[in-house]
């Protein structure tokens, strides 16, 4: 029986290594040849016996001999009607990775490695439509034989490469995880081997971590929880694949040249944004080159957001202004939320505080269970204090609204309960002592109200 075994698999080998000679050409119609070939009773009835057995093979677990008997019939399908389904392709890439994994000798292994590449060709050939839906499939088995080509033949990375770019050319967004995964590997193998340059590793890099985005948001609003994971984790294995190529200096050697070269390509400054803003490299003139460059061809709340917090780092807080103003009408509400912080932080070094709890105050209501805005404002509070009042009472009363502020900011988001909880160790500290509050006819516990620019109702309480 092994003997028999082993003639079938070496006649398979040859055979399919015959047919290999036709010269296969993928986007290609389909063949209008007879579906069940020239002799459709033997084509039937091999086919009946193939997948009958390839069925007990299956219900094994693959562990049943029968996937010698089902290979058998399944050989003479291929060779004499090989439109008869697509199950054929399905399943011969199947049985034939099975004998890949069982093969001993190197040079049956490769022959075998041959054959399921011939296979995931001549699905293209016969079924470059899906046999049900009609829908073009070719970007999806080009995928599915680049990553088998690089898991199996991990040397021949150029090629696999280029039939994965192709898959992702033709699927963009919906290409499979692994085909993303592993182009991306391709290409930095390819860097790291001197066979390409780190310029291609960042646009591959841009391109494939705009697909996984895309995705990611496009099932966080189905509500499909496992596939934003799933999308999570491949662009995790994607962002640390490419860490080593992510430096800033890299970053900017192959970007400035392209973008001195053509400033006014908005596709082209647009990646180099996303690139500098994702990797932290706004200390390079280039990302705000770049950035105020996009917002003169295509003025946005986003370019906006940009350029005012490249602004507010380099202390230009008046030019700032407009354009954090202008990010505040962005479709992203969680950035919309620090622009208004942002904004904040802009008028408190400019020494306008009521201005600056203005705009955390507009942060606050624009996400309700946000508590960075009432810690910013209790700092705002206790930075005043002093300034705001001429005695040992009065010039202590602003820590009590700050409080009351920190106190808030940890009910409405319980995350920040330990920041909060130390601001409030702090400046309990400052609070007025028992006697100052009964030498100005206080009473603990009463409301008092905050002057200055604060104008808020406290309580009294007394330094512990």
């Amino acid at each position: 029986m092994k003997v028999k075994s082993l003639i079938f698999m070496l006649s398979l080998i040859f055979s399919l290594q015959a047919l290999a000679d036709e010269p296969v050409k993928p986007n290609k119609p389909q063949s209008t040849e007879p579906k069940y070939g020239t002799d459709s009773v033997a084509c039937v009835q091999n086919l009946s016996l193939y997948r009958e057995s390839y069925k007990q093979w299956k219900a094994s677990k693959y562990k049943s001999p029968a996937v010698s008997h089902a290979m058998e019939n399944w050989h003479w399908v291929f060779a004499n009607c090989p439109r008869s389904t697509e199950n054929l392709y399905i399943d011969g890439v199947k049985m034939t990775n099975y004998y890949i994994k069982k093969a001993k000798d190197d040079a049956r292994k490769e022959k075998l490695i041959d054959s399921l590449m011939l296979i995931y060709d001549y699905r293209i050939k016969y079924f470059p439509n899906h046999y049900k839906t009609k829908k073009p499939q070719v970007g999806k088995i080009l995928g599915y034989k680049g990553v088998d080509l690089y898991k199996l033949r991990p040397q021949e990375y150029i090629q696999s490469h280029d039939i994965l770019k192709e898959s992702i050319e033709l699927d963009k967004e919906n290409a499979k995880g692994p085909v993303y995964v592993y182009y991306f590997r391709g290409v930095t193998k390819m860097a790291m081997k001197g066979d390409t340059d780190t310029a291609a590793v960042v646009d591959a890099y841009d391109v494939i971590s705009g697909y996984l985005e895309s995705n990611i948001i496009k099932y966080k609003k189905a509500g499909k929880d496992k596939k934003v994971q799933e999308y999570e984790n491949i662009l995790g294995n994607i962002e640390s694949t490419f860490e080593p190529f992510a430096q800033c200096p890299d970053l900017v050697r192959i970007y400035q040249q392209k973008f001195d070269h053509d400033p006014e390509d908005a596709n082209l400054v647009k990646k180099i944004v996303k690139l500098l803003d994702k990797k932290k490299c706004y200390e390079d003139p280039l990302y705000f080159e770049a950035t105020v460059s996009l917002y003169d061809l295509e003025p946005s709340p986003e370019s906006a957001y940009l350029i005012g917090k490249m602004l507010l780092k380099q202390k230009r807080y008046v030019n700032a202004i407009p354009y954090m103003e202008d990010a505040t009408q962005m479709d992203d509400q969680e950035k919309v939320d620090d622009a208004f912080i942002f904004l904040a932080e802009i008028y408190r070094a400019l020494d306008n505080f009521p201005k600056a709890r203005q705009m955390a105050l507009k942060a606050s209501k624009q996400n309700p269970i946000w508590g960075e805005p009432y810690l910013f404002i209790g700092d705002l509070y206790a930075m005043s204090a002093k300034k705001c009042g001429d005695n040992d009472l009065t010039r202590k009363v602003a820590y009590w609204a700050a409080i009351d502020k920190y106190n808030k900011a940890k009910r409405v988001d319980p995350e920040l309960t330990d920041l909060a909880n130390k601001r409030i160790r702090t400046y309990s500290a400052y609070f007025p002592q028992t006697e100052v509050i009964f030498f100005y006819n206080l009473t603990e516990g009463e409301s008092y109200e905050v002057g200055c620019w604060i104008n808020e109702t406290t309580k009294v309480r007394a330094a512990k």
